[in-house]
């Protein structure tokens, strides 16, 4: 009995770390308190400090609001279409051109006219076995400063 009660204890530890750590938002979704993202509970809007190793699979992100300094600004989010998962360099290809093509939307400039640079978040191998299409495009500043408040429609 003791060790259920342990287990029990422990998950409720973890959910309630979990419930502190998430990002805090308002009522329109907007990051208004710093905190962890879910990768596949990014928003378009949602500013994002780097994470650790940016070179290995992404799960989670440190949300940020965007009036305080922070590294990134996801502008796009989409699903992949395509039947079958890219070889080689192919699935970096497509994502990178997916987000090259709504940059400037959101952005207010082309892409080669502008200081920022791409972003971007998409599905590995093992992850398209689970059903994972999702593409997450954020922008960061080239000359590695910090972006404060959103670059939407700055042309920047």
């Amino acid at each position: 009995m003791k060790q259920w009660a342990i287990y029990i204890a422990a998950a409720l530890g973890f959910a309630i770390y979990g419930t502190v750590t998430d990002a805090d938002r308002d009522s329109s979704g907007a990051i208004v308190g710093e905190g962890t993202v879910d990768a596949f509970q990014v928003r378009v809007g949602d500013c994002f400090d780097d994470a650790g190793s940016m070179d290995d699979e992404i799960t989670s992100l440190p949300g940020v609001p965007c009036s305080e300094p922070h590294d990134n600004e996801a502008y796009a989010v989409l699903d992949l279409t395509i039947a079958s998962y890219p070889e080689g360099d192919a699935m970096w290809d497509l994502a990178v051109e997916s987000c090259k093509e709504r940059f400037e939307s959101f952005v207010g400039t082309d892409y080669e006219s502008s200081s920022l640079d791409i972003f971007t978040m998409y599905p590995t191998a093992e992850s398209w076995k689970q059903n994972d299409r999702e593409v997450v495009c954020a922008v960061f500043d080239m000359n590695s400063s910090k972006l404060v408040g959103s670059v939407k429609d700055r042309a920047l």
